[in-house]
């Protein structure tokens, strides 16, 4: 199905009213930009990906790509037609560094995009997005060399990157890796390994593929600390920038997966001859540094990826109930099928995707945003609160938002019934893709340790400190506004009182594993408590909005999405709480024998 909808005034909502994109835009090193600029370049962003790139989607996944003797993929023609463009629009460049020819344009507008993007052939968006992340780690971690040869080509999108980190025996546990590197003579290094699921490994739309890979230098040190990154790309490059010989780097196979078909996720053979030619990033054995610059990227980049699977989802199925005739709806006339739309349970369903979409959207961008003041805050404070924000959010963004995906992309099909079952309606594909997206870059499990090991913790517990009492502010403002919202309000502050008590018991447990037992339950109470939050502000500033201007559909729309959001989805957040703060003695009670049937 091609009919995608950019949400685009929604998007401009969040970023007007949420996250201050004027704000934002005035922060250093933004001076060329403006926020109707950026509004401007939205809308056509969403043009160009609804009318280019939208389109490819069924065709990916009906195609899929396909691995030939030589060890090339082959991806359907239309995605490589429509790279060429997204390549030649600039899409790729938004937020890139200006002297390298990027646009300079704040994240938050490049996670605007790419929400589109992903809205518009998630398979297909995996591409740019790895890309991203490759020069986010380049930007950081590369020396001036590197980033001359090859940053440019990359924002562009000329050519493509990966991440190659896992391999047969070493998945989560990064530490396991066995692929090695040494150096050479000539200052350059030399790497030998296969790597697993890399994605978009290996293929023909871009001009060459950058890969950033793990691998142990000589004498290093086991485990994470022995761990390096090298860039080893598929074409040697010569001085002046143009391609060279082909480098010892081989896809040797390909997965057939339940979704994304149109993205190659490839085992990869670096060095199998005479060793992949490299080039280390950072410093040897400071690896895990500069690949958790490319994941925390990533991360974010991957909860964009429920949220776009739902939107698509969302509309797909909103159109069906609208056309569908079943049964008869109270007070319809009889003898005549009424649209299930008109169906209580129908429009339940429905409400659920758009609040928790609204939900997501608002804590995505706001996550983004943060990476914004982290990296152009006006002093060493600022950038230390976006940093520590943006930390603190990360996980709950990716995992919350990626649960949600499959979810809602579930209820899509549940809208559709028999037909959701039956792939030429289009809802079965948003669910397999969206499969995939809570255990990329680091399963949800391992985003809720992150939280609670890690996170939690930052300045000594002030950094949530300040995100709950950010909460509970507006939660109060609710209370007192008169408009309606007081319902709403008490709700919301009784959520976070139950996210602050689940909070401190993270403080107080002795025995690791309570807390690792309880950290998922409290990461899913955190997304559900953060969605109430940012649905209760969006209500608030919809009320000033329709007080000052007269009555707008769409604004008393938000009001009654955050009110059915605080009345049936954030009663989920109390039921999370016992079973984060029960302790792991119930999940060891069975012997694992005992775990069969």
């Amino acid at each position: 199905m091609s009919d995608y909808r950019p949400p685009l005034r929604d998007i401009r909502f969040v970023l007007e009213h949420i996250v201050d994109l004027e704000g934002v835009a005035a922060l250093p090193g933004f001076e060329h930009v403006e926020a109707e600029d950026v509004y401007d370049a939205l809308d056509e962003a969403g043009r160009f990906l609804s009318e280019v790139v939208a389109p490819t989607n069924t065709i990916g996944d009906t195609q899929g790509i396909t691995r030939n003797d030589d060890g090339s993929v082959t991806v359907p023609d239309e995605l490589t037609a429509a790279y060429r463009q997204y390549v030649e629009s600039g899409w790729g460049a938004v937020k890139g560094d200006m002297e390298y020819g990027g646009h300079g344009f704040p994240s938050v507008m490049s996670t605007a995009v790419q929400e589109m993007l992903t809205s518009s052939n998630m398979a297909f968006s995996l591409c740019p997005m790895l890309t991203s992340s490759a020069v986010e780690a380049l930007e950081a971690h590369g020396s001036d060399e590197l980033k001359g040869l090859y940053l440019e080509k990359l924002l562009t999108g000329e050519w493509a990157g990966t991440m190659a980190l896992t391999e047969p025996e070493a998945g989560s546990d990064v530490g396991a890796l066995r692929a090695k590197a040494w150096p050479e003579e000539d200052g350059t290094w030399r790497v030998r390994g296969t790597k697993i699921f890399i994605t978009w490994g290996e293929h023909e739309m871009a001009d060459n593929i950058i890969h950033l890979v793990l691998a142990r230098a000589p004498e290093a040190p086991p485990g994470t600390k022995g761990i390096s990154l090298f860039l080893v790309p598929k074409y040697l490059t010569n001085p002046d920038g143009s391609l060279g010989e082909r480098n010892d780097v081989e896809c040797v196979g390909v997965e057939h997966k339940l979704g994304i078909h149109a993205s190659p996720t490839c085992v990869m053979a670096y060095g199998e001859q005479r060793g992949a030619v490299a080039f280390l990033v950072g410093e040897v054995n400071a690896g895990m540094r500069c690949m958790f610059t490319m994941m925390n990227d990533a991360r974010l980049h991957v909860g964009l990826e429920g949220l776009g699977l739902s939107v698509r989802a969302y509309q797909l199925a909103l159109e069906y109930a609208k056309e569908r005739r079943q049964g008869r709806a109270i007070g319809a006339p009889k003898g005549e099928a009424s649209p299930i739309i008109e169906h209580p349970d129908v429009r339940r369903m429905l409400m659920t995707m758009k609040a928790n979409i609204e939900a997501m959207r608002a804590l995505i961008l706001d996550t983004s945003a943060a990476g914004d003041l982290r990296s152009h805050g006006e002093d060493g404070a600022a950038r230390a609160r976006g940093s520590n924000r943006m930390a603190l959010l990360t996980p709950v963004a990716k995992a919350w938002s990626t649960d949600l995906g499959v979810e809602l992309t579930s209820i899509g099909v549940q809208i559709h019934g028999g037909m959701g079952f039956v792939e030429e309606a289009g809802a079965a594909q948003h669910w397999r893709d969206s499969r995939i997206a809570p255990i990329y870059e680091g399963t949800n499990g391992i985003q809720a340790i992150d939280l609670v090991m890690r996170k939690l913790p930052l300045d000594d517990g002030k950094v949530v400190a300040s995100y709950l009492d950010e909460m509970d502010e507006t939660a109060a403002k609710a209370v007192e506004s008169g408009n309606g919202l007081k319902p709403m309000g008490e709700a919301l502050h009784s959520a976070v009182a139950g996210l602050r008590e689940t909070t401190r018991w993270f403080a107080g447990v002795t025995d690791p594993n309570d807390a690792l037992a309880g950290a998922l339950p409290y990461l899913r109470q955190f997304g559900v408590v953060a969605g109430g939050y940012y649905l209760a502000k969006s209500a608030l500033i919809a009320e000033e909005l329709l007080a000052a201007g007269g009555d707008d559909p769409w604004l008393r729309a938000k009001v009654d999405t955050a009110r059915f959001y605080a009345d049936q989805i954030l009663p989920q957040a109390a039921g999370a709480a016992p079973a984060v703060t029960v302790g792991a003695g119930q999940l060891f009670a069975i012997d694992a024998d005992m775990l069969g049937q």
